[in-house]
């Protein structure tokens, strides 16, 4: 029987621990033996290098998040399965990577993406670009640890607050130590735990589900497999064009231009490395999404007569998949144990890759410009530092995040804000060689008030329950359960909500716009208003062909004897010279 109130067997801890301490050990590894990371580029590049394998598991497991493992299957539940169509926007990331951005950072082997900018702009897009960036990464740290926290806690009982400081101080000691390689070769282990663990969980459920024909039967009795919707409504949560396109620029800015996934390719030695290290990325993110679905499907096709969020069993929905393993393996010690070391994993590996990441560009573009004494030992020992204060700095704000509801939605709401103008940034510098340093920094500004100006009015709507997101039918009409147990564990480890009140305001239609769109919807606006300004103000200085994209590179590039331009294969053909 599990411990007192706790749903855990003694060997459910163990893994846990366990997961935790050989973390830590790959830090100890990569920090105290061999160069023991002594030099800037040991520490921030891997010494370039990596191997593709590592590579990809690293920048895939670090992008599908504890949050996403948390909130998909969950999702399926209350909303379909619709959310499978990211399997559209991984592709849609991977042809941007290969074809349109990455290129150019390879081809410039930068430290930080974001002298990029300056080499493109001026010095002051820099900024700009930076600020948010460092936001970016601040506001997610805290998202990231407190996932796995609230899995632990549900299942344990323990205060979710006193694990999550205790998952970010593993997170930033193992991290300030050992550096990229520590990062990556912790994400490799934790990756291969996922995948156990999501492969356990699924053939219990589905053996306790009565097969696979079963719940798919079920699930489409309920309209859980309505996937595509082509419908214009960008207020509809299932809409294809949100979770293909809208999607698929979220997760183009927080891996293709992003500082933590450009840092790790370019740990690589060859343009051919980092092109088939972005296919496995791709694959990567497709199974793992697609396990998710399918455990979403047996979630709904066991509790689709008592509902465990609408009957009061959880208390959010993010719980349901921890709920869900306690009840189908309670007499399997050890796999709830590894469901907890999954998400645990998942989400230190996007921290620890965020933290080093950040690190990285802080101390290039920041620190460095004040620092006299630029040794490989005193760059070193400020890069750690740098990780430590930012990681402190996050773990504070995990006391806030419980408060601002699903976390799905904050964390679209967070990648709106700051990665949409980033990526719409990006974009006009690599895509119009017209684009200059006015348009640049005025767009990105425009773009950075027009996302506020659409998300923070919709987060306050819905904080005010005047937005709410219609969910697929659900039933209490079968419950029976002891309801104390899990009303007391959830009492132990979320504070209660904040009563809404209502206040006599039907909010624009625009504010019910998905989410999912939130990034597109920041991009396109810096993008438009970077155009015109850039069309109405004075052109920079011709741009060199090195910061431009190829696929508009052939545009500028010399004709050859016969006339032609310089196509995009051949293009990219020059990168490995």
């Amino acid at each position: 029987m599990p411990l007192n109130e706790s749903s855990l067997y003694p060997i459910d801890y163990i893994i846990f621990v366990a997961t935790l301490a050989v973390s830590t050990l790959i830090g100890l590894y990569f920090g105290c033996m061999g160069n023991r990371q002594s030099t800037v580029k040991e520490y921030v590049l891997g010494g370039k290098r990596m191997r593709i394998i590592p590579v990809a598991v690293s920048v895939a497991v670090s992008h599908f998040s504890g949050t996403a493992l948390l909130a998909i299957p969950a999702d399926v539940n209350r909303y379909g399965a619709s959310v499978w169509l990211f399997v559209f926007a991984f592709v849609v990331m991977g042809t941007a990577a290969v074809f349109v951005y990455l290129p150019v950072f390879f081809k410039l082997q930068l430290t930080s993406t974001y002298e990029y900018l300056e080499k493109r702009f001026d010095h002051k897009t820099k900024i700009l670009g930076l600020f948010f960036y460092i936001l970016a990464e601040i506001l997610t740290f805290p998202i990231l640890a407190y996932t796995p926290s609230l899995t632990f806690a549900t299942a344990s009982g323990i205060n979710v607050q006193v694990i999550a400081v205790v998952l970010c101080a593993i997170c930033i000691f193992y991290t300030s130590l050992g550096g990229l390689k520590t990062v990556v070769w912790t994400d490799v282990l934790q990756f291969v735990i996922i995948i156990v663990s999501l492969v356990t969980i699924y053939t219990i459920g589905l053996k306790q589900s009565g097969g696979f024909l079963q719940v798919w039967q079920t699930a489409s009795l309920g309209e859980r497999l309505q996937l595509f919707n082509f419908g214009l409504d960008f207020t509809a949560r299932d809409n294809f064009w949100g979770l293909s396109l809208g999607c698929g620029a979220t997760f183009t800015a927080i891996t293709v231009v992003h500082q933590t996934g450009v840092q790790k390719f370019l740990s690589l030695p060859t343009y051919k490395d980092f092109v088939w290290s972005v296919a496995y990325v791709v694959i990567s993110l497709c199974c793992v999404q697609t396990f998710g679905v399918f455990i979403g499907l047996e979630i709904y096709a066991k509790y689709k007569e008592c509902d465990p969020l609408s009957s009061k069993q959880i208390q959010k929905h993010e719980q349901l998949l921890p709920f869900f393993v306690t009840q189908i393996a309670s007499n399997i010690p050890g796999v709830c144990g590894l469901l907890v070391a999954a998400i645990c994993s998942a989400s230190l590996s996007s921290m620890s890759s965020n933290l080093n990441a950040l690190a990285a560009v802080i101390y290039k573009e920041v620190v460095s410009k004040f620092v006299t004494d630029k040794s490989e030992t005193r760059s070193t020992f400020v890069l750690k530092i740098i990780v430590l204060l930012v990681g402190i700095v996050g773990t504070c704000l995990v006391f806030v995040l419980e408060r601002l509801g699903e976390i799905l939605s904050v964390m679209s709401l967070v990648f709106g804000i700051a990665q949409g103008p980033l990526l719409g940034l990006f974009s006009l510098g690599m895509l119009v060689p017209r684009a200059n340093s006015k348009g640049a920094f005025f767009g990105t500004l425009g773009g950075f008030i027009s996302i506020l100006g659409l998300t923070i009015p919709s987060k306050y709507y819905m904080l005010k329950g005047l937005i709410k997101t219609p969910t697929k039918s659900l039933s209490t009409s079968g419950c029976s359960y002891n309801q104390s147990l899990w009303s007391n564990v959830s009492s132990t480890i979320l504070h209660k909500p904040v009563p809404s009140q209502s206040i006599p305001v039907e909010p624009n239609a625009i504010f019910k716009t998905s989410f999912f769109f939130y990034t597109l919807f920041g991009a396109i606006m810096t993008f438009i208003f970077g155009l015109v300004i850039s069309y109405v103000t004075t052109a920079d200085p011709p741009v060199d062909e090195n910061l431009l994209s190829p696929v508009c590179r052939f545009r500028k590039s010399k004709r050859r004897a016969d006339g032609t331009y310089l196509g995009v294969e051949e293009a990219l053909q020059t990168l490995e010279k």
